[in-house]
């Protein structure tokens, strides 16, 4: 088995975290945290427009690279590695892949090439208080020209800077279908919320919010299979984002011990630091195979539903062990917010509850292996 990448892939990874390193630095984040305005570094996503990185998996046809959805997942694992202050996620993954596969070709004209060059920023508004996402009690309401949207969409990512947002709905019916809405139209209240991790999420408030017909992604019959697009690529690149978070949280923790003495001897040297320091590191390294082979099966078109749960499982309760290590073994340095450690913990922690935390996918998990199709 050869888990070796290509060398194009390779550069792609490379690319981006060069840019990332050098735009991302710990004292830059520390300024956009400290500035009013959302955590989102523009000067970093026009670095990564022009070099290409945010196109990777949009086709040529629009001005992207045409490459797939594991190249995509490798500049996720540097958002995570740098925890950059950019809607990569959201934009990329949650907006540009539905539109692509499933929108008109009005729809990926109006949207795809802005994209590619850095002028748009989408999202999707998945979650509802208390309800199934698969069966959203957002309702749609048809008229003469379109739909009339009611209800309300929490912890949307990057909320507050998306000029478009896909939203499930539901009507009557009980169809379910996917808009594309401009959050600025009459009746959409866009309300910032205060997240841990300092992420820009948003609670978006739909009034009859007016969307035009054109502007259903796919159609009725098609609606939960774009849903179920849309969650799976994002639960995946979730993953491929835990897994830098978890590589760096454990870079900075080596670097630490081993220059950290007690006793005239590097603390990495006493065997109880050393055996939890290694258990990171195996964690570290089931995450990067699950998260992978979610990625890589998404990416080759390949049922990958008990895989997206497996990485899920593994980024949520292995990246909560890891960070945990990360802090305990930093001592008090480890919570000290001019140190970098505590936003590898916090992002940790909202990317393994994020669409689902571990006993959710478990669920999932188990009733696929129930049913004999894991």
């Amino acid at each position: 088995m050869d888990f070796s990448f290509t060398d194009e892939q390779q550069a792609i990874a490379e690319l981006a975290k060069q840019i990332m390193r050098d735009k991302a630095t710990p004292e830059r984040m520390t300024d956009l945290e400290k500035s009013a305005g959302p955590r989102f570094d523009v000067e970093l996503w026009r670095e990564l427009a022009t070099a290409g990185v945010l196109g990777i998996a949009i086709p040529e046809a629009y001005g992207g690279a045409g490459m797939g959805f594991f190249e995509l997942s490798l500049i996720a694992e540097q958002v995570g590695l740098t925890t950059a202050p950019i809607p990569f996620i959201e934009t990329a993954v949650m907006a540009a892949l539905p539109i692509e596969k499933f929108g008109s070709e009005a729809q990926k004209q109006e949207v795809l090439p802005r994209i590619v060059e850095g002028d748009a920023i989408l999202t999707a508004a998945l979650v509802e208080e208390g309800a199934d996402p698969n069966v959203p009690e957002t309702r749609a309401t048809a008229v003469a020209d379109g739909f009339k949207l009611s209800g309300t969409k929490i912890c949307v990512p990057a909320g507050v800077l998306a000029e478009r947002v896909l939203v499930p709905a539901t009507t009557e019916a009980g169809e379910l279908g996917i808009f594309i809405v401009d959050p600025s139209s009459a009746g959409c209240n866009v309300i910032a919320l205060d997240t841990t991790s300092g992420q820009p999420e948003a609670q978006l408030e739909f009034d009859e919010v007016h969307v035009a017909a054109d502007q259903q992604l796919g159609d009725f019959d098609r609606g939960a299979e774009i849903l179920n697009f849309i969650t799976e690529h994002t639960n995946s690149a979730l993953c491929s984002v835990s897994l830098g978070v978890c590589e760096e949280a454990l870079r900075l923790t080596s670097e630490y011990i081993k220059g950290r003495e007690q006793f005239g001897v590097s603390i990495a040297t006493f065997q109880a630091v050393g055996q939890r320091a290694a258990d990171a590191f195996i964690d570290t390294e089931g995450i990067r195979l699950t998260s992978w082979q979610a990625a890589w099966r998404l990416s080759e078109g390949l049922p990958a539903a008990s895989q997206i749960a497996t990485a899920k499982i593994w980024a949520a309760e292995a990246g909560h062990r890891i960070v945990h290590t990360a802090t305990h073994l930093h001592g008090g340095i480890g919570v000290d917010k001019d140190y970098s450690l505590f936003r590898y913990f916090t992002y940790a922690k909202q990317l393994g509850l994020t669409l689902g935390g571990p006993t959710s996918h478990l669920i999932k998990l188990g009733k696929m292996l129930a049913a004999g199709t894991a």
